[in-house]
């Protein structure tokens, strides 16, 4: 695997998405993090996922990979390298139970192997990106197909807000948001990571 500095995802950019979990459509990019110990690579392997803290939710995306240090005017073309599919887990039980208290999401989107990615692959360009779609099939039934189309704030705006706030640098990554149809992992799912039809990732998934 590439070697991952910051692990950045953005949050409720797909309308459609938003709206499946009541919740407001952003005027602005909404983002958080990831610590590194989260990332975890689907090259086939069980996954480990706890089994004792409620619901277990996949949000398959589009993840960037930043090959160099950005400045005003980089173009999304100029600075990311590489892309894989991902799939940003969440308790959403936990992160229920922390919207209601007003508190941080890191205990229900940053426990350990909640980052899933794919191999990275070329970034072929804005434009190609926006000919293929996305998916993730669970026991062979596709279960979520999304678009980069469809974002709500483009990759453009995503890195350049990304940049002005947290800094961005060679070896962050960004999840871009998950399209509606997220749901929940069981144990012994098996899950695979498409880019245009084509599988680029997969994983079984154990509940312990």
């Amino acid at each position: 695997m590439k070697d991952i500095k910051n692990i950045y995802c953005v949050g409720r950019n797909y309308a459609l998405h938003a709206k499946e979990l009541n919740n407001e459509i952003p005027t602005s990019p909404f983002l958080f993090s990831k610590p590194t110990h989260s990332l975890v690579e689907a090259n086939g392997q069980s996954i480990t996922l706890p089994s004792n803290q409620g619901s277990v939710h996949f949000e398959t995306e589009l993840v960037i990979h930043i090959a160099k240090q950005f400045e005003s005017g980089m173009k999304v073309d100029e600075i990311v390298d590489s892309m894989a599919i991902g799939l940003d887990l969440t308790l959403r039980d936990v992160q229920s139970q922390l919207k209601q208290k007003q508190h941080p999401w890191l205990l229900a989107k940053g426990f350990k192997n909640s980052a899933v990615v794919s191999d990275f692959i070329p970034f072929p360009g804005v434009e190609a990106c926006e000919q293929l779609d996305f998916s993730l099939l669970k026991n062979g039934e596709r279960v979520q197909v999304g678009n980069i189309k469809d974002l709500l704030f483009d990759l453009q705006t995503i890195i350049e807000f990304t940049a002005e706030h947290f800094g961005l640098g060679k070896g962050d990554i960004i999840f871009t948001g998950t399209p509606s149809g997220v749901g929940p992992l069981s144990d012994q799912d098996q899950l695979s990571l498409n880019w245009g039809g084509n599988e680029i990732g997969s994983c079984s998934v154990t509940m312990r």
